[in-house]
């Protein structure tokens, strides 16, 4: 047993070595000026005078540099920011419990049945990830116009349908480390088979339900292609990539200081609900570890 502590303590000894430690710090300090440099960049200029931003990027924002609430205000009235702001927040929560509710019902399935057209079914989810969205986005706008898709709703349906790969895919390992054990037990105890998915399969998704939800939450609020594609300029469903990208004029008509302050704007509220719900996304990756 004193031989086990003795060779213990070097390793211990180096882990916690103030040069370790301080290596560590130095790393983590650098990979968080990457992370979070681009967000302080956007913040600092978006109080900046519009001419002031291609000059002095880097500088702060003082004396004659600084135009307080300017670009705010302005940005505001030119991209109708408000409006797109409510048609991006009902989009995106309508996508996230859309592809959360069929794809983890169809991940449970493919996981639980044993088929060759299950197995087959789940080839073609995960084939669908390794496809680029610009290799099908013509098909998508012609087949989105034929049936009456520029909408909303129809944006939701489509995100469905472009989520549903990783979504099912994520589910479905997830699901296989769920011991059958557990299934069974309940169904002696009376559960049909609805009843043992609802009241017990989908409360121990909890972790990687969040998690889904997180990584297709930031995709739609952030997509700009999809939306600019389908229901275009013309129409007052825009979202908020879409009217932020309307501030990129031509001819070198861009007014920066808006922009930099609608993307300030725009960042806030992914950024909350990504703090708020960052700890279930670390639970369900141990979950998934431990399970495994």
């Amino acid at each position: 047993m004193s031989k086990v502590k003795k060779a213990a303590k070097p390793a211990e000894s180096r882990v916690k070595s103030p040069a370790a430690k301080s290596l560590i710090y130095v790393a983590l300090g650098l990979l968080t000026a990457v992370f979070l440099g681009p967000l302080l960049f956007i913040l600092m200029n978006s109080f900046k005078g519009r001419f002031f931003i291609s000059d002095q990027p880097f500088d702060l924002p003082l004396d004659e540099l600084w135009v307080g609430l300017t670009n705010y205000t302005e940005g505001l009235i030119a991209t109708n920011f408000f409006s797109a702001m409510g048609w991006s927040f009902f989009i995106t929560i309508c996508s996230v419990i859309v592809i959360v509710f069929f794809c983890a019902m169809t991940a449970y399935y493919i996981a639980r049945v044993k088929t060759w057209w299950t197995k087959a079914l789940y080839l073609m989810f995960v084939f669908s990830m390794v496809i680029p969205f610009q290799a099908v986005m013509f098909p998508t706008v012609q087949i989105a116009d034929i049936l009456h898709l520029s909408n909303p709703v129809g944006m939701i349906l489509l995100y469905l349908g472009f989520g549903a790969g990783l979504s099912v895919f994520i589910f479905t390992g997830f699901v296989k480390s769920i011991p059958l054990e557990i299934e069974e037990a309940s169904m002696i105890d009376g559960c049909g088979p609805l009843k043992n998915y609802f009241l017990v399969v989908l409360p121990m998704l909890k972790p990687v339900t969040i998690t889904v939800a997180i990584l297709n939450a930031m995709w739609v609020w952030n997509d700009y292609l999809l939306p600019y594609l389908v229901i275009g300029l013309s129409t007052p469903y825009k979202t908020i990539p879409v009217v932020v990208q309307q501030l990129v004029g031509s001819h070198g008509s861009n007014d920066m200081g808006a922009l930099m302050a609608m993307l300030v704007l725009a960042i806030i509220p992914i950024v909350i609900f990504y703090l708020a719900c960052q700890k279930y996304i670390i639970e369900g990756v141990v979950a998934g570890a431990v399970k495994g």
